[in-house]
């Protein structure tokens, strides 16, 4: 489902009068697409946030613009980094029944079996679906998956209409054996000793070796 944001059309530039729009609590935007020359607007910055939050990485709105209503879908979104506010949104223009071609997520699920250890090695895949029905997410359900398992994208449970982009034997999901704290620790000490980093002596062991100098010169 698409959710409605009035925009209104932007027109001034450049990094002072960005400003002034966000201090203004709006976010400047950018629509393009079908051969059209770019729209800049300016955006409801609490109501895009939330529209763009719930909808996710592939936010469809409808944008009333000058009473008109473009259909966009979100390319690129850039968020402050420590007020993490929206700083300028991308969009491209659809059609409804329009096929467009979006990286999907991948959510894990449930728990493998014990002493296992689940890596995602792909977090999204490429699918093609229309503009009005993409996935929010798939799912890989590793519920007692033992080590050893592999997920791979032509694995996934795609929904009518929806074409797999990604090579299907990408492996999206890895299921292996949890490291001992033994094997942690060896790998550690060949991770340094590539880097060429020494460790120091304990400082209690130089104390002691020290202490057994000492005691000797006394004999």
């Amino acid at each position: 489902m698409s959710e409605k944001i009035t925009a209104e059309l932007r027109t001034e530039f450049g990094k002072g009068a960005a400003r002034r729009i966000r201090r203004e609590h709006k976010v400047p935007a950018v629509m393009y697409g079908h051969g059209n020359d770019p729209i800049h607007m300016t955006l409801p910055g609490h109501d895009t946030m939330m529209a763009i939050k719930h909808g996710g990485a592939n936010t469809l709105l409808e944008l009333d613009l000058d009473g008109e209503t473009h259909l966009a879908l979100t390319k690129q979104v850039q968020v402050d980094p420590v007020r993490r506010v929206l700083e300028h949104v991308d969009f491209v223009v659809v059609r409804r029944g329009e096929k467009v071609t979006v990286d999907v997520q991948v959510v894990v699920v449930g728990e493998a079996a014990r002493e296992t250890l689940v890596v995602t090695e792909n977090s999204t895949v490429q699918v093609e679906a229309e503009a009005t029905h993409i996935p929010e997410s798939f799912e890989v359900d590793v519920t007692d998956a033992e080590a050893g398992t592999q997920f791979l994208a032509g694995a996934l449970t795609l929904p009518s209409g929806t074409t797999l982009l990604t090579d299907p034997e990408t492996l999206v999901v890895n299921v292996t054996a949890a490291q001992t704290a033994e094997q942690l620790e060896a790998d550690l000490e060949e991770a340094e000793a590539e880097a060429g980093i020494e460790r120091d002596e304990p400082e209690a062991a130089e104390g002691e070796a020290a202490e057994s100098a000492e005691g000797g010169d006394e004999e």
